[in-house]
């Protein structure tokens, strides 16, 4: 990470439409060159990885998540997962942003193990765009 000077050099595919996306947000953001937006971007997820990794003990938050509505399955998957968690679930809302694209917030409440379970599970399916925890501690 900083201060790290030996390179690995690397190659990785990516759907045009992705690329394009991360090469405006580059030119918009001033970088000079991909590979100085990838270190920046791994970096980040890095970070983002390790402070969810930290989530313990009761908490209460919010999980954000924009999908594909239209991929086939997702919707019965999503709803049998947040049914699994119904426990932890406390609410819901689902906004339609476009005819294809849909945003879930979910409001949540547990262990933050079992916090970070439900985002992971939700995370890891096709069609699901972005995902985000954001939890506090709950004090006695």
């Amino acid at each position: 990470m900083p201060g790290d000077t030996e390179l690995s050099r690397i190659g990785i595919s990516l759907p045009k439409n992705l690329l394009d996306k991360f090469d405006e947000i580059l030119s918009l953001r001033g970088y000079s060159s991909r590979s100085e937006g990838i270190r920046d971007s791994i970096r980040s997820y890095i970070t983002h990885y390790q402070w969810i990794s930290d989530v313990k003990g009761e908490r209460q938050g919010v999980i954000t998540m924009v999908y594909e509505h239209d991929q086939r399955g997702l919707l019965q998957t999503l709803t049998e997962i947040q049914h699994q968690y119904a426990s932890n679930i406390q609410a819901s809302l689902h906004s339609h942003v476009t005819h294809n694209k849909c945003l879930e917030v979910i409001l949540i409440r547990g262990d933050g193990a079992v916090l970070k379970d439900i985002t992971e599970r939700l995370m890891a399916q096709k069609g699901v765009e972005a995902v985000k925890l954001t939890t506090i501690p709950v004090e006695g």
